[in-house]
């Protein structure tokens, strides 16, 4: 999952230029990925409604304190994620400054949770 989720980062960056809004979309299934593999390394799995706020909620349940203000980051990036696979007219699509913004939390989420994955015995 962790490599998965380096190949969406580096998909990502690839189609900024094409999709911007692709591209967020792939920022932010890198960090979903991420997320979702410090829960299967112990033998957890999200499923049905609310899976993806789930899965955020219940990684940083684990980790805080400290604040971990990247995980934090994917709880905006879910909703602009939704508002772009699921438009409404009053509300907006991915943007360019999302991209932006959210590709400077991507990598720290799955650097850390590759270090939590390395330090936390498998389930």
């Amino acid at each position: 999952m962790l490599q998965q989720a380096r190949g969406a980062f580096s998909a990502a960056e690839m189609v900024t230029d094409v999709s911007v809004e692709s591209a967020f979309n792939l920022l932010y299934d890198a960090a979903r990925l991420a997320l979702s593999a410090v829960l299967v390394n112990q033998g957890l799995k999200t499923r049905g409604e609310g899976a993806h706020a789930a899965v955020v909620d219940l990684v940083i349940a684990q980790t805080e304190p400290p604040r971990q203000e990247a995980f934090r980051a994917v709880k905006w990036m879910r909703s602009v994620r939704n508002d772009t696979q699921y438009p409404n007219p009053d509300r907006p699509v991915a943007s360019r400054d999302d991209f932006d913004d959210a590709v400077r939390h991507v990598p720290t989420v799955i650097e850390r949770a590759g270090m939590l994955v390395q330090h936390m015995p498998p389930f």
